[in-house]
């Protein structure tokens, strides 16, 4: 009877103890207060066509970003927001991590438009007349006959849907990733890029993502719930759910930039069911509004966090970096 009484008092002294813990780890005051928005490309830097030229992926990620803005606002009224561009500008991809962090940003939304290579085939479109000769000399006959013409037609993509990236050092990435390789295209253009991106390091190279690696480690956890609650909202609204990314082989305002940092792919602007889509305002507008939602989510969770209420990542979240497993908590994310 002793021993019984004695082992339930244990138990609750334990539970006490771990209460306590868990009370100690969340308690860190955490409210967002300003918001860099990264509209993708712009000026000089058109990025993706559209499935019919009639727009580009700058004019479109623009009009989103500045919705986006709006929403937020609506939900999150104290927040600060700041856009890297509010026009037709390029900002360079240096200035725009290098902006965002001397906005000292609590969030970090890049918008892009996603696009697939296009294909063409050959189409029968009609017949023509086509002159001939058979034999020689005065057997020369001058004969006509009829032939099929052709004409160069697109294929329809039917790819469509919207992913998020994140980025987390690796070395299992190829050096040679799509994606990066896209968006990064306008720093290999700059001369001096070398010194601006990386000071004088390829920012592709084991020596930057080492470096890098530091940084990423304390924003991971963050990054990954805002991308996860971006597509869970994206899903809410119908998109076809491309998942959460993650790249080993940076994008550079992901890399760069000292907050959680995202970088949302809306859509693809080479298939014309998204096209029409990603080009009309009332697209436009339902990525900025579920993308919004997924921000003040964010938010919540983040005051769930700092309250001692459990947020929707544990404190203990299991992570793949660099092939081995290792145990990350919410305050080594801080």
């Amino acid at each position: 009877m002793l021993k019984n009484i004695k082992l339930t008092i244990a138990i609750i002294v334990l539970l006490i103890a771990l209460q306590a813990f868990t009370s100690h780890t969340y308690t860190n005051t955490y409210n967002l207060n300003t918001i860099i928005i990264d509209p993708g490309h712009g000026g000089k830097d058109p990025g993706a066509p559209c499935w019919n030229n009639a727009c580009t992926e700058a004019k479109i990620t623009l009009a989103i970003s500045l919705k986006l803005g709006k929403e937020i606002e609506k939900l999150l009224p104290n927040v600060k927001i700041y856009y890297t561009r509010k026009d037709d500008s390029y900002p360079t991809l240096y200035y725009r991590a290098d902006f965002a962090n001397e906005k000292k940003g609590d969030l970090f939304i890049s918008i892009h438009c996603n696009s697939r290579d296009v294909s063409y085939r050959q189409v029968a479109d009609g017949t023509k007349t086509v002159t001939y000769y058979e034999g020689k000399g005065r057997k020369r006959k001058k004969l006509t006959k009829q032939v099929t013409t052709y004409r160069r037609e697109k294929i329809n993509s039917t790819v469509k849907g919207m992913e998020t990236y994140i980025w987390i050092p690796s070395k299992t990435e190829q050096k040679t990733d799509a994606i990066a390789a896209a968006e990064n295209a306008e720093i290999f253009k700059d001369p001096e890029y070398k010194t601006k991106y990386g000071g004088g390091v390829d920012i592709n190279s084991a020596e930057f993502i080492a470096k890098a690696k530091l940084r990423t480690k304390k924003y991971f956890l963050r990054s990954n719930l805002l991308a996860t609650l971006i597509q869970e909202e994206g899903a809410n609204a119908g998109r076809n759910d491309r998942n959460v990314q993650q790249r080993g082989v940076g994008i550079w305002v992901l890399q760069a930039t000292a907050m959680p940092s995202v970088l949302v792919e809306t859509g693809y602007i080479s298939t014309p069911e998204e096209e029409r889509y990603l080009n009309s305002t009332n697209g436009q507008e339902e990525m900025a509004i579920l993308i919004a939602k997924a921000v003040k989510k964010y938010n919540d969770d983040l005051n769930k966090n700092t309250s001692g209420n459990q947020p929707i990542f544990k404190e203990n979240t299991t992570l793949l970096i660099e092939d081995r497993i290792k145990q990350i908590t919410w305050n080594d994310a801080v």
